[in-house]
């Protein structure tokens, strides 16, 4: 079988790319070797938002005794809210699935192995093609902590398969975007929740003070937190798993819960998607590739998780694959994979884009800082909102936008307006002097801007 074009992984990037390809009219093939969607419709992104947003109206429900509204006999069905969760993966599912099907991309179910320069096996059939993207996504990584093992152990991939788990007791080890969000869904619904992170901080990758708010708001909820915490070993006691861990002091501690999850991110997925003897150089598992997604080997293209140093987000690796495509076809590249923002969807939600205070202060670059507070903010005083902030990072020369950092409602769907203010260059004064509607939570933005003036 001949096609133009081979993307391997039906994940965002994988089945954008295809669909590009085939709009520029080219005859593509597509890989996938569990379901279309990949990780982020099925074991990560969707799932994990679903139940997110039936804890947060759990809550809402819980907490409306201020607003002057009693729920009587108001009660939760997991198994329903399982099925709530397993609809909308298949609605969406389906949607990847016509998607395909109005664009004419052959769909090939099974797992495909770049074999040669324009040679792919799949269920012993043999594709001869003249490109290839790589999309082949990530799995859990699983730090060598002994007991690892154990039954009720599981990874992000285990808790949101299937029904899920119903649990009255976790521990979360890992207090990076998977460990925060699933420590929001479980503590919702009444499971005592504890999360142990390594690092100083929650979100360690992301601005200080987005972590240490997140913490507090957590704690609120019942979220026990523990950082600079050292997790040594997991065992099976008669009060369930205990995790042994060494606190921020250095001193042994140990916690019980029903049961554990490894949230320590995930890693590339590029076993056995190459023959023996030919593949390309990895990195830390993944493939390294140029701006336009070009590796060491001819006609082959690596885009989203699988590739070596790339932010595992859905959103930039639909844009790699434009970019893949657009180079494939000789075009100019699309999208600026340089500005990518960044999402957390907690209670309160977290987002960021562009460049830190502290960020820019270590590359030498003077900065002014505006912020924003919720308690100043209409719409966040009507909502009962925790607290919160927006802060904008400008250069302090010219006030030009450098990045965001939000901890708010609704940040994840604010962040756009800030990402494109940084891409375009606009200034703080460009974004005071925009009428922002009353009351909404998007006036931060404006109020945090004429903090800098």
């Amino acid at each position: 079988m001949k096609y133009d074009l081979a993307v391997i992984g039906g994940g965002p990037g994988g089945y954008t790319a295809a669909d590009a390809a085939a709009k520029a009219g080219l005859s593509v093939v597509l890989f996938e070797k569990d379901q279309l969607g990949g990780t982020c419709l099925n074991r990560g992104c969707i799932p994990t938002k679903a139940l997110l947003h039936a804890a947060d109206t759990w809550r809402a429900l819980n907490g409306a005794g201020p607003l002057g509204l009693r729920a009587g006999g108001a009660a939760f069905d997991w198994a329903a809210i399982q099925d709530y969760k397993t609809r909308t993966v298949d609605t969406l599912r389906q949607g990847v699935r016509r998607l395909m099907q109005a664009g004419g991309v052959t769909v090939v179910q099974g797992a495909a192995q770049v074999a040669a320069e324009g040679v792919v096996l799949c269920g012993g059939t043999r594709y001869e093609v003249s490109d290839i993207i790589a999309a082949a996504g990530a799995v859990p990584a699983l730090p060598p902590i002994p007991g690892r093992e154990l039954p009720g152990v599981y990874t992000s991939d285990d808790l949101l398969a299937g029904g899920g788990k119903a649990l009255a007791s976790l521990v979360i080890v890992g207090g990076g975007v998977i460990g925060v969000e699933m420590a929001g869904v479980y503590s919702a619904f009444g499971c005592r929740v504890t999360i142990l992170e390594l690092a100083d901080r929650l979100l360690p990758t992301m601005d200080r003070e987005l972590g240490q708010r997140l913490a507090a708001a957590l704690k609120k909820q019942g979220v026990a937190v523990s950082t600079k915490a050292a997790v040594q070993q997991i065992s099976q006691t008669e009060g369930g798993l205990l995790v042994q861990y060494a606190d921020a002091k250095g001193n042994a501690a140990g916690v019980r819960a029903q049961g554990v999850l490894i949230a320590a991110g995930r890693r590339p997925a590029a076993e056995g998607l190459f023959a023996r003897d030919y593949r390309p150089e990895l990195e830390r598992g993944g493939i390294p590739a140029d701006a336009a997604g070009r590796t060491g080997l001819p006609h082959l293209y690596v885009i989203g998780d699988a590739r070596a140093g790339s932010i595992q987000l859905a959103h930039l690796a639909e844009a790699q694959g434009k970019n893949a495509v657009a180079a494939i076809l000789g075009r100019p590249l699309p999208v600026d994979t340089s500005l990518v923002p960044a999402c957390v969807y907690t209670t309160p939600e977290i987002a960021s884009v562009g460049m830190t205070e502290a960020g820019a202060k270590a590359a030498g670059i003077p900065v002014r800082c505006g912020k924003a507070l919720s308690g100043a903010n209409g719409r966040c005083v009507i909502a009962g909102a925790d607290a919160g902030f927006v802060k904008l990072v400008c250069r302090a020369d010219t006030g030009r936008l450098l990045g965001a950092q939000l901890c708010w409602p609704r940040a994840t769907d604010l962040i756009g307006e800030l990402a494109l203010a940084v891409q375009h260059g606009l200034t703080a004064a460009d974004l005071a002097g925009l009428i922002h509607p009353h009351p909404t939570f998007a006036e931060g933005i404006r109020a945090a801007a004429e903090q800098i003036g």
